[in-house]
């Protein structure tokens, strides 16, 4: 498997522009993609939209191996409904850390009354934690707005007990996607999307085994979760026919992500022609 540039944005991701993307999207994303804010997995193709929302969160529970006590991080945890869901019915102590206030005040409701649930708010790419401080890891749907990947999986690595595991759900470029992919759909996904950059298999491959991780396995959920974006369109569609405030979010030109609704559409786009993957990746720390 040949390694390939990782695909960039034509105007640069700050962390910053990540963080207000989520600010500014807050609502909507809740309303439009739910607490989850992760592709649903629909193993049987008759799972309703918050069923297979948890289907993934499952599948991710039993490729990790989680355990009773065991101490996780969740890395870019959104509105903390990952984090809450496996601290519940996996009796796990879970740390959640995101870059969004909007989030972090959101999560922090969820768990005000959770002894073994915490949300900081804060950069992965310079946490705090101590190393080996976590049993297990995982992120979901948030490597792609690491702006430095190789430091997302170097912190990952540090923060790990060796032995431990890291769990990944991710958007990835197909490998070798052709120029008007890449034009029409990658660059635009990762420009309106506040994604620093899109790797394929390959350079995730590479940043974990660089890091020191040894890959254990990487399994394409793309025909099982692609869904999720039809559904997404219809809501949004849904929405502005019904709620002014929607129209009126993607009228106002002065609200740099208002395009995000076309980007939907990309991304429905980009699953049904390949160009575009969803992986689990396990990765084992030595």
């Amino acid at each position: 498997m040949k390694g390939r540039r990782v695909i960039l944005p034509k105007q640069p991701q700050t962390l910053r522009a990540v963080a207000s993307h989520y600010d500014a999207l807050d609502s909507f994303y809740r309303e439009i993609w739910g607490e989850h804010v992760h592709h649903g997995y629909w193993a049987t193709g008759r799972e309703s939209v918050t069923e297979a929302a948890v289907a993934l969160v499952d599948l991710l529970a039993q490729r990790l191996r989680l355990a009773p006590g065991q101490r996780v991080c969740d890395i870019g945890c959104g509105y903390g409904a990952t984090a809450h869901y496996l601290a519940e019915h996996h009796d796990l102590d879970v740390t959640g850390v995101t870059i969004s206030p909007a989030q972090a005040r959101r999560a922090r409701e969820r768990v005000a009354d959770r002894g073994r649930l915490q949300i900081q708010l804060q950069d992965w790419l310079t946490n705090s934690f101590p190393a080996a401080s976590f049993d297990r890891a995982y992120a979901v749907e948030s490597s792609e707005h690491m702006p430095d990947k190789q430091r997302f999986f170097n912190e990952a690595y540090r923060t790990l007990k060796p032995g431990s595991l890291l769990g990944i759900c991710a958007w990835l470029a197909a490998d070798g996607p052709r120029p008007w992919e890449v034009r029409h759909l990658l660059e635009p996904i990762c420009r309106e999307g506040r994604l620093p950059g899109m790797g394929d298999e390959a350079d995730y491959r590479r940043f974990a085994e660089q890091a020191g991780f040894r890959v254990v396995e990487v399994e394409d959920l793309s025909d099982k979760v692609r869904r999720t974006w039809g559904i997404c369109v219809r809501r949004v569609l849904g929405k502005l026919f019904t709620q002014r405030r929607y129209l009126r979010f993607v009228l106002d030109r002065t609200a740099p992500d208002r395009i995000f609704a076309v980007t939907l559409v990309r991304l429905l786009v980009a699953y049904r022609t390949r160009s575009m993957r969803y992986c689990l990746l396990v990765l084992q720390r030595d």
